[in-house]
């Protein structure tokens, strides 16, 4: 049986009376932010406005953001991603579960020396993938050479951000390369292991 939304009780300053708000909502309010599906358009344009929105609220205090995501589209993902380092506030990344493909883009994209795993999470990298349907030959190039573009866009953010060498992320995305959270530390995409 679904539980739906839970709602909690918050008073907002200056209020005398209790409200009862969603529980996101509440943890918005102290700054800790979800990405707890696939990446899509919608998902990046609430991430976005919300860590821009807080930035602006306050731009000295971190955001954290919870991940456990399959990953999900390329271009919404690094929406997110650039957002992550345009804004004032640091970026703490959390992964609580599975930070996959377009997940561990964003994972390893909060601020260096504050990304964190939980003891049993998984990270995956992998290159980008499109479905190629019935098209003609030219679209088909054409795609293909966008998803080269990207893919060398993935992997600068990889090397940049692990301090791997270009020929071990560019050989580690040519399948799907699964670490435990204590491999991910060692390749530099997480920076600690919770206790």
């Amino acid at each position: 049986m679904p539980i739906g939304v839970p709602k909690v009780p918050f008073r907002n300053p200056g209020d005398e009376d209790i409200s009862w708000i969603d529980i996101f909502n509440r943890l918005y309010r102290e700054r800790l932010l979800f990405l707890g599906q696939a990446v899509d358009t919608e998902l990046s344009n609430q991430l976005i406005s919300l860590m821009l929105y807080l930035s602006l609220e306050d731009d000295t205090t971190d955001l954290y953001l919870f991940i456990n995501s399959p990953g999900g589209w390329v271009i919404p993902g690094l929406a997110i991603y650039d957002t992550m380092q345009f804004v004032q506030p640091a970026v703490q990344t959390i992964c609580i579960g599975l930070a996959a493909s377009m997940g561990s883009v964003i994972l390893v994209g909060g601020e260096i020396t504050k990304r964190l795993a939980f003891p049993h999470a998984r990270v995956m990298i992998h290159q980008p993938s499109s479905y190629f349907y019935w098209t003609s030959t030219r679209n088909f190039i054409l795609e293909a050479e966008e998803l080269l573009k990207l893919r060398e866009t993935l992997t600068k953010v990889y090397v940049q951000r692990t301090g791997q060498s270009l020929c071990v992320v560019s050989e580690d995305m040519e399948r799907d390369a699964f670490m435990s959270a204590t491999e991910a530390q060692a390749y530099g995409l997480v920076d600690r292991v919770a206790k």
